[in-house]
Formats: structure tokens, sequence, C-alpha cells
């Protein structure tokens, strides 16, 4: 057997070959070797365990032939058979590698019932997260000799940035994910000398990039993608570690309404020069109205709140719902709220205004500092802020995804909340007996 596997891969390539986790993913920015390693790693895996049963997919099927068929007919040239038709490498020891590709949303589904020990997504996130999340159900063994596992490239963009980004860089967690089953191998241009030798006029194409494909591409900087809808965001200088509250400043809250998606709660505090700090979030999927209600109720404890906003789609009657919310029919989940000691007040859901708003809060102050300020313990707001892109049919609004918490920021800041209100201690008047006596009713200089 004969393998034309030349090259030795670099120390990122190394450490992404000696991964055994669940979920591995690789790259981060372009030039660091993501196909050669996906390829390198899954022919490695079959030739080590015998009977090995791989899928291999690329978004597009000319992406699938470009970057993997082709090399892979060269590389395992009397290694393994290749079947065209199956798009199927086989090698001796009965292991096997398919090909595939998920041109549209619904392709996945070509896989349904088919058990794969590993699965690997080269350019993840060109996957959307419903195709990802299917796939692993697919990614299962009956064998004990080997745990099953995915791998995935990435550079930042695409419609998958936002599930990548949040299982691998923010690590942000949902019920059922573990976080030690998800690992994340950066790899940039640099980490890549074969090709910086080979090729150094591409090295100078990434660095003379526009500055936000520059910090994707070349520093692969994930709050930052092509398509970007808030550009001006950036987590040095938005997002600040918490600090006490002082009780002046006018505090107020905002409610994307969501039961099966995301229902997304911001606290805010206006201060004194009408700058917006949004110190605290909560973030609930399947909770009842009455008990995200309660919820808020106890993190808003001791606080003086002067309103909170929500919605305007949750004054809508939606009798069925509204049984799994804990309400009845005829009643609005602003109802169930406010019986639950939460009133609410519609937001102005101006959404086009409304972004408008949230950029000119992200811009500066006349100090220099942005107007909006974000604690840090606000995680799925900083997550999926930065993560919004631009409407394909509409410049001037973002596309539907996961905007829950930037929608709720948008409510809260179209509130046109009044600057916090310092309450100063009357000042002493020295003595004055003619004052006095008038306090009294008397008369004083009838005496």
């Amino acid at each position: 057997m004969i393998l034309r596997l030349k090259g030795l891969p670099n120390p990122r390539q190394a450490e992404f070959f000696c991964s055994g986790a669940r979920h591995t993913a690789y790259g981060g920015a372009r030039g660091g070797g993501k196909s050669w390693a996906m390829r390198r790693k899954l022919v490695l895996l079959c030739l080590a365990h015998p009977g090995l049963n791989v899928l291999l997919l690329r978004r597009t099927l000319p992406e699938l032939r470009e970057n993997h068929v082709i090399p892979l007919l060269k590389e395992l040239k009397d290694a393994a058979s290749y079947n065209a038709a199956e798009r199927v490498f086989r090698f001796p020891n009965g292991s096997r590698i398919r090909l595939g590709y998920c041109d549209n949303a619904n392709d996945v589904y070509q896989y349904q019932g088919q058990e794969y020990e590993v699965i690997g997504l080269e350019e993840a996130t060109h996957f959307t997260e419903e195709q990802m999340q299917f796939l692993t159900t697919c990614n299962r063994t009956t064998r004990r000799d080997f745990s099953p596992r995915m791998y995935y490239t990435c550079n930042p963009g695409g419609v998958g940035h936002g599930w990548v980004k949040r299982l691998f860089i923010d690590r942000a967690y949902r019920a059922g994910e573990r976080p030690e089953d998800y690992v994340f191998i950066p790899a940039k241009v640099y980490d890549n000398p074969a090709l910086i030798t080979a090729d150094p006029e591409y090295l100078r194409q990434l660095e003379n990039l526009p500055e936000e494909l520059r910090r994707a591409y070349l520093d692969g900087d994930w709050d930052v993608l092509a398509g970007q809808f808030f550009r001006e965001f950036s987590r040095e200088r938005h997002v600040v570690q918490p600090f006490d509250i002082p009780k002046w400043w006018r505090r107020f809250r905002s409610v994307d309404w969501g039961y099966n998606d995301p229902c997304a709660v911001l606290w805010h505090a206006a201060d004194g020069e009408g700058r917006v700090y949004t110190y605290r979030e909560l973030y609930l999927r399947y909770t009842r109205a009455d008990q995200v209600a309660e919820k808020i109720r106890e993190l808003s404890e001791g606080e003086d709140i002067a309103y909170t906003v929500a919605s305007p789609d949750m004054w809508q009657k939606r009798g069925a719902v509204l049984k799994s919310c804990g309400g009845f029919e005829g009643e609005s989940i602003a109802e169930l709220f406010a019986l639950s000691g939460v009133p609410l007040t519609p937001a102005d859901n101006s959404r086009i205004a409304g972004w408008q708003r949230v950029r000119s809060y992200l811009a500066d102050a006349a100090d220099g500092m942005p107007r909006l300020q974000i604690f840090s313990c606000c995680e799925n707001l900083i997550r999926t802020l930065p993560a919004l892109v631009f409407d394909s049919r509409n410049r001037e609004d973002a596309a539907d995804g996961e905007d829950h918490a930037p929608e709720s920021l948008r409510y809260g800041l179209m509130s046109r909340p009044a600057p916090g209100t310092e309450a100063k201690p009357k000042a002493e008047r020295p003595y004055d007996p003619f004052s006095a006596e008038e306090e009294k009713g008397g008369d004083f200089l009838a005496k």
C-alpha cells in the first residue's frame, strides 16, 4: 500500500490530529491549512481503526470536488479504491470515507438513519445550525473501541458564524451541551510556514484587505464578519466589568418575549450624562410567562425600576400559545406578566429607526467613550449583537437570526431613557428670627 501523504503537520495541525474530543474545531483565519488537516486527520483515523465509517461534507459539490475529491485521488492512489458514483473511498481494512455536500437546507436528510463514527464539516460556518444539529444525530456507533466525534474547520463569517462562535469561541452552552466536549484549535496563516514560503504574496493580500475582512481573515477575529450589521461593536470598548451601580441612576428593563425561541430580558441603567449601562440579562427557553415574571422580580429585588418596555406582540391574545405559557384563552402574555407583578409598557417597534438608535448608542459620546456599555455578564447580548448581519432584501434592517437579545436592547433604547438625577440634600439656611416667627404663625414685630 502506497500513501502519498507528503509533508509534516505544523504545530497547530499536530494539535488537531491529537484531539479526540467529541467536537473539535480548527481554524479561525485564512491560510491555516484547514483542508489539508481535515483530509489527513480522517485518513489517519481510517488507517488506525479498521472498519471505521467516516462522512466528510462541504456545502456545495464544486467545493467538494476541488478541495477533497481531487486531492484525495492523488494522495490515496493505490491505498484506497474510489467509487465515483457513491463518492466513497474504501480502505483494505474495511474503513471508508464518504464525501457529500448539502447545497440545500434539506440535503442533510439524505443521511437520515445512517451511522458514522466520524463526521467532518469542512468550512463549518457555511452550514446552518439546524444542519449541524441534524448531522449530530448521525454521529453514533455501537463499537466499544471508538468514541464518536465530529471535526470542523472554519473561518469567521457565513450563515453558521453564530453557532460556531457560540460553541467554540464564546463557549456559551445550552442545556445538554457539555463544555468538555468542545475544543477549539486556532490557526492563522502565520502558523502555516509552508504556505508563506511557497506563496508570500498571499500574506500580503490578507494584510491589504479592508479592515473588517482583514480582522476576520488575517486575525481570526470572530467579532467581525462580512456583512456584519454593527461593525461599530468592539468588546474592548463596549464591554466592561460589572460594578455597583449608584442607586440614583435611572433603571429600566426591556423584554423580547419568546417561549420556543429565547425570551430575552435586559436590565439597563442611565447615568447622569445619559450613558446607558446594560448590567443584567435573563435568557430563557420553554419557560412560562408567570415563571419568567417571577424570575424578573427575584433578580430586581431591592431595585427601583422606572419601567419595563416589551415587544408589542405580547399584547396579542393567542389561546393555544397562552396555555403553554401558563395562561388562558382571552389573556395576553402582557396580562400574565402584569398579574405576576411585572407590568409592561409596549415598546416602540420601529425597526429601522430602532437599529439606528442602537447604532447611535454604540457611537462615542462627547467624552470619547461609547454611549452604551455592556456588563461582561450579559453573555448572550455580547454574543449575538455582533453576529447580526444585513438583511439581503433591505440593507437598512438586520436579517432574521438569533436576534432576541439585540431586539430587547433595541426596545430599551427606543424608550428614550432620561438621565439619572442625583437627589441633592437641601442646603441649611442661617437662622432668621423673622422667618422663624412666620413659620410659627406669630408676628415678631407686634411683640
